[in-house]
């Protein structure tokens, strides 16, 4: 049995690398084999990708959804990874995680750990901002 996947009015979607678009209506339909999918909730634009931790994000969907390229979203991803370590060590554990997924091409698990990654950056970005008094 495939994956059934339920689509919002105009909602869009990945699928094996396409992006399709729903029409006015809701859609159901079922995914019968074993394809990267990512719904509109979980993509990330280049222009979203505006964080040192949300570019970790970018970089691991574009592993996910662009095969073809992987070894340069591999590259991209391990410059990233080694800036923001360098600059908060802090999130080393939360990045091994991350990589380990990466390294046995489990991209949609590193995705869903990336998010609490970028959660954690928007903590600290946050507590930056109030111990400087600025907003």
């Amino acid at each position: 049995m495939g994956l059934k996947i339920s689509l919002k009015p105009d909602e869009r979607i990945i699928i094996g690398g396409a992006v399709l678009k729903n029409g006015s209506g809701r859609s159901d339909f079922v995914i019968e084999n074993n394809v990267p999918i990512l719904r509109e909730k979980d993509i990330m634009s280049l222009a979203d990708a505006n964080s040192p931790c949300k570019r970790i994000y970018f970089a691991i969907q574009l592993m996910y959804v662009d095969e073809k390229n992987i070894d340069e979203h591999r590259a991209t991803y391990w410059k990233l990874v080694k800036d923001v370590i360098d600059a908060a060590p802090s999130t080393t554990v939360q990045i091994d995680q991350i990589s380990d997924h990466i390294l046995h091409d489990r991209h949609y698990q590193a995705l869903k750990l990336t998010n609490k990654l970028i959660e954690y950056e928007q903590g600290v970005m946050n507590n930056v901002r109030i111990g400087t008094g600025s907003i």
